[in-house]
């Protein structure tokens, strides 16, 4: 009885001084954001990783993935998609009946001079370095090519800093077992842009993480790192590590996430003068959850990160559930376009969220 006794109050000890230190930097706030929904897009299931951003006004969302046929089978079936939908206004209709250059999904996409840059990605067979810009004008979608990737690469992330690209982490293969620990920079005001490879953030390589922007800075919050599991396929390790890249200065160390929050919707949105929301993710508590279409779907909150306290807070509850897909700013809404509702369930519903 006596170690019985003891080792629960060493365990009773252990468990408060963990919660001491995940709470030291991270609060919770009744803070309320008051989402909306816009149309849906025009296709059953919806995509998830679709490419998103703006051009010539209007809100583009191409390729993506999702589960054809039996959802609950083993194995199932994985299709990718080279569709693409524009929605010209918030409460105006999808147009459709445009294509990518291919089926493509599961790379990153950042809007720049009025264009969507759509940088690697994955089809059903390999990864991809290609990079180009998706314009909107006069009703036609149209493709411009950029330099490609230093290597082939699928679930990075990425944001613009100013006037230069940044993309960290991925993976090189569909079947690799060790993510990235690549980062790299490309100017679009360089005569003849070029690819440049920097030096990685401090901290594990990664996939699916959340990339970010603020103040002239890249942010880069949470992702997963793989290794090799008995049967030789990749485990997950979810990751709650933060980092900030400042040009001239380098990478620093942020106080870590509340939970993981892998493939959560990125960039993360700028929200007021010194925070970063991060809605949703997957904080990797029911990745062996069964029977898997019983799943109750990511977490329903919101992590707001104060640049200026270094310190975490979780907000009140979303009205979504969502993983693999990108947000993207239009007309003074960050916009959630599809994704992965839970695992192996797409949906193509279109949230937005007004900002301040």
């Amino acid at each position: 009885m006596v170690r019985v006794i003891s080792a629960t109050r060493r365990t009773l000890a252990a468990f408060v001084s963990l919660l001491f230190i995940m709470t030291s930097a991270m609060h919770t706030t009744a803070e309320t954001l008051h989402w909306e929904q816009l149309p849906a897009i025009p296709d059953a299931e919806g995509f998830a990783s679709p490419f998103a951003g703006v051009s010539g006004g209007a809100l583009i969302v191409a390729g993506g993935a999702n589960i054809t046929g039996d959802k609950w089978k083993e194995p199932f079936v994985k299709t990718w998609y080279d569709s693409a939908f524009v929605l010209d206004r918030p409460d105006g209709t999808w147009k459709s009946g445009f294509k990518l250059p291919r089926p493509l999904g599961y790379g990153v996409s950042i809007t720049a001079d009025d264009g969507v840059v759509c940088l690697g990605g994955s089809d059903s067979t390999r990864h991809y370095a290609d990079v180009f810009v998706l314009h909107w004008k006069d009703g036609k979608l149209t493709t411009k090519p950029l330099p490609s990737l230093p290597v082939p690469c699928a679930n990075a992330c990425g944001a613009l800093v100013g006037r230069m690209i940044y993309v960290a982490g991925g993976i090189e293969t569909p079947t690799a077992t060790t993510a990235l620990h690549t980062f790299w920079a490309l100017d679009l005001d360089a005569p003849k842009p070029i690819w440049h490879e920097l030096d990685p953030w401090p901290g594990p390589e990664r996939m699916l993480a959340v990339a970010g922007e603020l103040d002239g800075s890249f942010y880069l919050f949470s992702g997963t790192k793989l290794t090799a599991g008995p049967d030789g396929k990749p485990v997950r390790e979810f990751l709650r590590d933060a980092y900030r890249f400042t040009p001239g200065q380098g990478w620093k160390r942020l106080a870590d996430l509340p939970r993981a929050a892998v493939a959560a919707p990125s960039p993360a949105t700028a929200y007021g003068p010194s925070r970063l929301l991060v809605f949703t993710g997957d904080d990797g508590l029911n990745v062996t959850f069964q029977p898997v279409e019983k799943h109750p779907g990511f977490p329903r909150d919101t992590l707001a990160y104060d640049a200026a306290k270094d310190e975490w807070t979780v907000l009140d509850s979303l009205p979504f559930s969502r993983a693999t897909v990108p947000a993207v700013q239009w007309l003074g809404r960050v916009v959630i376009p599809n994704g992965e509702a839970r695992p192996r369930v797409r949906t193509p519903g279109v949230w937005a969220l007004p900002l301040p």
